[in-house]
């Protein structure tokens, strides 16, 4: 304790240089903590464009569908299965799909596409489906019109209350075959969104595929894509292998890739970040080592041991760094909250480069207690590996010499 109480003193003998240190502690934990929490907001938006455009965040299929799509590879829906679904802790909503492949037509104008049979209700809880309606009304119950994406209903050449012939293969290589009236026109910020196809009444897709009470897949929405794997791993032990589980990861590997990618750039980022401010204590301890060079050999000569005079200093350091981080934590918290509560909007011509991405173009930030901890640990440990350099100098210190000041 004497030896923290002569640290603490020793430490507000040099204002200036202090606050110096403190402040280039500080700047380090909140540029971290900014960095790794808009990462974590940025993801997290990038995975809910792609989870609530369609997949969702789990998705319940037929065991053999994801190897084999086919309208064959269906499954029943029974009484109370989505309420089943919905109970599990975590889940949101669960939509019921029944899809396949069909041509669409209209004259002389054929354009393959997904047939995807909804829930307008439950759809619209997961996607918001529509809000993507440019032209024309949404779905309502026991509709028999379809909507259909941008591009199709271009290359067709089609409007609103036109006819489209829909053409495929049915349950059990039936013939499947309709005239449906076009509702509405969709346009998605993808032009991959915007090919897709057609959508139509769950019911009504059900009764073109001959298919009765089916379903190719129950998409989940779950109120964290953090607790993504809790609730896949209570599916499977509420329905066994009775169904394939794939989560969003699995539906979307190339946005998993891009995250895998950008999080080992950020890493680079962040240890250019964390090299600067190293050698900005680093600095500051040289600094102080020269400047107090006199006094130390002073002290050495009356009689003080090194062993405690390093410890000292050691001290002095790592009082600094802790100053230093607990006022970056204070500070960093009520802003990163701040932010999470009001993204920042990018305008102009990056704001349009997101869009052409089909990213929504605003800077997220997410309030992730272990982005916090890790960033205050790892400032924590360069300033404790640099607080060790006191204990060379002084090791080395010659007495005489540091009196006389050579």
């Amino acid at each position: 304790m004497k030896n923290l109480k002569l640290a603490w003193r020793n430490i507000w003998r040099n204002k200036r240089r202090t606050i110096i240190t403190v402040m280039s502690v500080f700047f380090a934990v909140v540029l971290s903590v900014l960095m790794g929490s808009m990462q974590e907001g940025i993801y997290g938006s990038m995975i809910d464009n792609v989870v609530k455009t369609y997949t969702g965040h789990i998705q319940i299929q037929h065991v053999d569908y994801n190897d084999n799509q086919s309208i064959n590879n269906v499954f029943e829906q029974r009484s109370g299965l989505l309420e089943e679904i919905e109970s599990i802790d975590g889940v949101e909503v669960a939509v019921p799909r029944l899809k396949s492949f069909s041509l669409i037509s209209n004259g002389n104008k054929t354009k393959g596409g997904a047939l995807i049979g909804i829930n307008p209700a439950k759809e619209e809880q997961l996607t918001e489906l529509s809000q993507w309606v440019v032209k024309g009304d949404f779905l309502t119950q026991d509709d028999q019109g379809v909507l259909i994406t941008k591009n199709i209903a271009n290359h067709l050449e089609i409007g609103l209350g036109d006819t489209i012939i829909l053409m495929s293969q049915g349950y059990h290589g039936t013939n499947a075959a309709g005239l449906y009236p076009v509702r509405g026109i969709l346009a998605f910020p993808t032009q991959e969104m915007n090919n897709m196809g057609v959508y139509l009444h769950i019911d009504a897709a059900r009764e073109f595929f001959y298919a009765n009470n089916k379903l190719t897949e129950i998409a989940l929405l779950v109120n964290d894509y953090e607790n993504v794997p809790s609730v896949k791993e209570a599916l499977i032990q509420k329905f066994d292998d009775q169904y394939n589980y794939l989560t969003w990861q699995e539906l979307s590997p190339e946005l998993v890739n891009f995250i895998n990618s950008d999080k080992a750039s950020a890493v680079i980022m962040l240890g250019i970040l964390y090299l600067v401010i190293g050698f900005g204590i680093l600095g500051t301890v040289l600094m102080m080592m020269a400047e107090r060079r006199r006094e130390m050999g002073v002290m050495v000569a009356v009689g003080m041991q090194k062993r405690r005079l390093s410890t000292i200093i050691w001290m002095e350091t790592m009082l600094i760094a802790f100053i230093g981080v607990v006022a970056g934590f204070l500070f960093s918290w009520p802003l990163i909250t701040y932010l999470s509560a009001n993204p920042i909007p990018i305008t102009g011509e990056y704001g349009a480069a997101y869009e052409q991405f089909g990213l929504e173009p605003v800077l997220f930030f997410k309030v992730v207690p272990q982005v916090f901890i890790n960033q205050v640990l790892t400032v924590l440990a360069v300033t404790l590996v640099i607080s060790l350099y006191p204990y060379y100098y002084i090791g080395r210190l010659k007495t005489i010499d540091a009196i006389r000041g050579n």
